[in-house]
C-alpha cells in the first residue's frame, strides 16, 4: 500500500465524516476543524482529491448543470485506507517551527531587552489562542456526537498546549534569566 501524507489523510477523513465535499468544501471544513493544529494550502485541497481520486480512494463526480462542481466520494478502498492509517500507532515526529522559539534561541546575540518584549507578546498571543480553544470547547457537547468528541480531545489537547506556553512566556517576561521550572 501506498504511503500518503498527512494532508491526503485529512481529505480522506473529512469526506469521511461529512460526506461526499467540493474542494471548496474542503477548503471550509479544513479552516474550521484542522487549521489550528496542521495548517493546509488551500491550493492542496484543490489538487489533492482529483490525486485520490486517481488512485481509486475518492470517486469524482462533476454536476452536469451550473457551476459544475467537482463532487468526491470516498470509496471503499479510500476507506480502507484511512481505517489502516488510523489503525497504525506510529507516526511521524511532531513538527515544531515556532518562529518565537527561534527567536529566543538567539536572543543572546541581540539586546536583553528583546527578551521581555518577545515573552511579553507571545504571552499575550498564547493566551488569546487559550481563551479561543477555551470557549470553543465550552460550546461543545461531547456526548452528542463523534465528531464533538473528537474536537473537545483535540480541542483539550490546545487548551494543555497553550496553557503551558502562555505560562513559559509570563516567567520569561517577568525573569529572563530563569532556566528551570
Amino acid at each position: 500500500m501506498a504511503e500518503y501524507s498527512p494532508a491526503r489523510y485529512v481529505v480522506l477523513g473529512l469526506i469521511a465524516r461529512h460526506g461526499p465535499m467540493t474542494p471548496y468544501e474542503l477548503k471550509a471544513r479544513v479552516e474550521d476543524d484542522i487549521q489550528p493544529f496542521w495548517p493546509i494550502l488551500h491550493a492542496q485541497l484543490y489538487r489533492i482529491p482529483p490525486e485520490l481520486a486517481g488512485a481509486g480512494l475518492l470517486r469524482e463526480e462533476t454536476e452536469t448543470a451550473g457551476r459544475r462542481r467537482r463532487i468526491f466520494h470516498l470509496t471503499d478502498a479510500g476507506i480502507a485506507a484511512l481505517e489502516r492509517w488510523l489503525a497504525d500507532p506510529d507516526t511521524a515526529e511532531a513538527e515544531t517551527r515556532d518562529p518565537a522559539q527561534l527567536k529566543l534561541f538567539f536572543a543572546d546575540l541581540g539586546d536583553p531587552s528583546d527578551i521581555v518584549a518577545l515573552a511579553t507578546q507571545q504571552a499575550e498571543r498564547h493566551r488569546t489562542l487559550l481563551a479561543h480553544y477555551a470557549s470553543l470547547r465550552a460550546a461543545l457537547d461531547p456526548s452528542a456526537d463523534s465528531r464533538q468528541r473528537s474536537r473537545a480531545r483535540v480541542l483539550r489537547l490546545g487548551v494543555l498546549h497553550e496553557r503551558a506556553h502562555a505560562e513559559f512566556w509570563e516567567s520569561m517576561a517577568a525573569d529572563p534569566e530563569r532556566l528551570d521550572d
